[in-house]
């Protein structure tokens, strides 16, 4: 286990060196971030000192040495190493630490993904087990034609309908705002309050893929295992069906359904971006497209970062979990 995760850290490392390394070098051999961050007229000095601020008049193997030196979270000291935060750079626009932007925003796609996932694992699981059960009959092709057409669509097109549908059409009837983030101001005390409503439509959007195919995966899953030979012996021996299906074949049939469920979740954050933009959602997803609008460099390379950093852990905490629930699987 212990040369598995030293493994599996090390490619992580590796990943992350690449993916910085390609980032780096398309943002930077673009357009200089200089003219996005000043007017066609501005003064000569001002570009210049701009420049020097930022030290964008190195050569580019040292603006990416320097990149790759400050993340590495050990700063030497008087009393010697110690670990601090990596260093992410500060941003263009707002002269504030990446990193800080980073924090503010992440909340606010961790909390979107979870309920995303949770939203489409509970209902797409059920709907799932149902087609499984009642296999070849009309429920199961409603529900699998449900499915195909919850993959087909990308989430910013159900995203857009469902702003179409419930915040414009029926907002008499639902009262859904088109826009909004969970935690907003309080005009009169000042205080942040928490708005569940602006969860709903954005959750529902993120969540419309992964549910079909969890919907999917646990249907083809219940249909493998309702016909082994163990299933079928609980059955002659006159067992409950619901036990049979709840104690039984759901603790088999769910090793594919976790694996994907938590593959997923790390996608959900990454995939949020045009979701949490649509809907004005303060996010990662939407402090990158920001980013990417005004060529903030340390913004970009900060969150493809953070996304990478979140992919990799996935990755492994989903090998680790496949090897609790089925012991048969070598890591």
């Amino acid at each position: 286990m212990f040369r598995f995760l030293f493994t599996r850290i090390i490619q992580g490392i590796g990943i992350l060196w690449g993916l910085i390394t390609l980032l780096f070098l398309i943002f930077y051999v673009l357009d200089s971030p200089v003219n996005y961050m000043v007017g066609e007229n501005a003064d000569a000095k001002i570009i210049q000192n701009i420049i020097e601020k930022y030290e964008l008049n190195k050569p580019l193997g040292t603006q990416y040495s320097d990149y790759l030196v400050k993340l590495i979270p050990l700063k030497k000291t008087p009393k010697g190493l110690v670990i601090t935060p990596p260093d992410l750079g500060v941003s263009y626009q707002n002269d504030r630490p990446v990193l800080d932007l980073i924090g503010t925003h992440w909340k606010g796609s961790a909390i979107l993904a979870f309920f995303a996932l949770a939203f489409a694992a509970i209902i797409g699981i059920s709907m799932g087990v149902i087609a499984g059960l009642y296999k070849d009959k009309p429920t199961d092709r409603i529900i699998v034609s449900l499915s195909v057409l919850g993959i087909s669509a990308p989430s910013f097109f159900v995203a857009v309908l469902l702003i179409a549908v419930f915040s414009v059409a029926l907002r008499s009837l639902t009262h859904l705002n088109a826009t909004g983030y969970i935690f907003e101001t309080d005009v009169f005390t000042g205080e942040e309050v928490i708005i569940w409503k602006n969860l709903f439509l954005p959750m529902i959007a993120l969540g419309v893929r992964p549910l079909a195919v969890f919907v999917q995966l646990t249907r083809a899953a219940v249909n493998e295992v309702i016909q082994t030979d163990y299933i079928r012996t609980a059955k002659a021996k006159g067992l409950d069906p619901f036990r049979i299906l709840m104690i039984h074949a759901l603790r088999n049939a769910l090793n594919p359904v976790i694996t994907s469920v938590t593959g997923w979740l790390a996608s959900l954050l990454a995939g949020a971006f045009f979701v949490e933009f649509i809907f004005n959602w303060k996010g990662i997803g939407k402090l990158t497209i920001e980013a990417l609008q005004k060529h903030d460099f340390p913004v970009i390379l900060g969150c493809t970062l953070t996304v990478g950093i979140v992919f990799i852990f996935v990755s492994i905490l989903t090998d680790l979990l496949y090897k609790l629930t089925d012991p048969r699987v070598t890591v």
